[in-house]
């Protein structure tokens, strides 16, 4: 048995209502939050980043695992917003846990399937029997232009899982990519923000790559939407992942759980696997799970997992991604938001 021993999330206390942004422009908000179906985002503090973000993350997910950082083998975390353009943010990572030196670390790019990549990766390696345990991230400070529409939805957040063969909580029984050139959304070297095609990044883009990876998946599966106890799609906005999953067949039921995008956003890379742990904090034994992302560029990557009895033992051992979505939260009015996410002084 291959799969997840441990997760775990992070979430910014601050949030931005869509509202504000919307009057900020002179945007109707009802018609953005319902187009959208988003409420408010999280917006990460001046002092958070992708390396902060991964190490909250991945602290709850060792809480969870409770075994020993030194047997971690390899430390993958995917992201959009590296802080640095070619020193790896695991080497942080690794000396704030007390991982390594003997571990491969590795930054991960994909638009918002380097999570998802670094999972698969992570769970290869256990699974050929290269090591004992190995960590895939996915975790973003997600950046979207002033004004442009994914400045509504452009969040803050990640999600750590470490994968092994003992003591597994969700097994991992299979898994598929589907990948294209699709070049829906891009940032070339030096850009502050992406730029993307518009409702180019719809059907040509999204649609196909997600339910590509999808059918695929069912198929090599040989099971059927109604099989399974929850769902989770990649969530740039509040409707693309309903659209998809009623395309595909599956239920809102089945989707509800893991559906978080209206209330935190979307985090780029942490999305789906951001959704996937709030799966997990609720997830009883035998439950199987769903688990499609996918990236700009373009490409999806399609994961099955089947629930344990260890599960319930450990989903107590760190906060839920419920509770980090719903209390302390912090407000930002526009101008606070500009100074911390797109460093601009009030005084400027």
């Amino acid at each position: 048995m291959v799969g997840i021993v441990g997760y775990g999330a992070y979430l910014p206390r601050y949030r931005i209502k869509a509202e504000t942004i919307a009057r900020q422009w002179g945007a109707d908000p009802e018609t953005i939050q319902r187009g959208l179906q988003l409420v408010e985002k999280t917006v990460p503090g001046q002092d958070e980043d992708t390396i902060t973000i991964s190490v909250a993350a991945a602290r709850n997910a060792l809480k969870r695992a409770q075994i020993n950082p030194q047997e971690i083998g390899a430390v993958y975390i995917g992201s959009e917003s590296h802080p640095y353009a070619v020193k790896p943010s695991g080497t942080i990572l690794i000396d704030a846990l007390g991982i390594g030196p003997h571990v491969h670390v590795a930054s991960y790019e994909f638009a918002c399937k380097a999570g998802s990549e670094a999972m698969y990766v992570a769970y290869s390696h256990v699974k050929s029997g290269e090591m004992k345990y190995a960590m895939g991230i996915g975790a973003d400070t997600s950046q979207g232009a002033p004004g442009d529409a994914l400045e509504y939805s452009a969040s803050a957040g990640g999600a750590a899982f470490i994968m092994g063969t003992e003591r597994v909580v969700a097994e991992i029984l299979f898994t598929h990519s589907y990948t294209s050139d699709t070049p829906d959304f891009w940032r070339r070297e030096g850009e502050s923000y992406p730029r993307h095609g518009g409702r180019f990044t719809g059907d040509p883009a999204y649609f196909k790559h997600i339910m590509g990876a999808a059918t695929a998946l069912l198929e090599k599966s040989k099971m059927k939407p109604e099989d399974f106890t929850h769902a989770v799609f990649h969530m740039p906005n509040g409707k693309f992942p309903q659209e998809v999953g009623k395309r595909l067949g599956f239920s809102k039921k089945q989707l509800e759980v893991g559906w978080i995008v209206p209330w935190m956003g979307n985090t780029y890379s942490g999305s789906s696997p951001t959704g996937l742990a709030a799966i997990l904090d609720i997830a009883k034994p035998g439950d199987m799970i769903f688990m499609v992302s996918f990236g700009s560029g373009a490409g999806s990557d399609g994961f099955i997992y089947r629930v344990t009895e260890e599960l319930p033992k450990i989903q107590d051992r760190a906060d839920t991604l419920r509770e980090m979505l719903d209390k302390n939260k912090i407000h930002l009015n526009y101008g606070e938001y500009a100074k911390f996410r797109h460093k601009i002084k009030l005084n400027e």
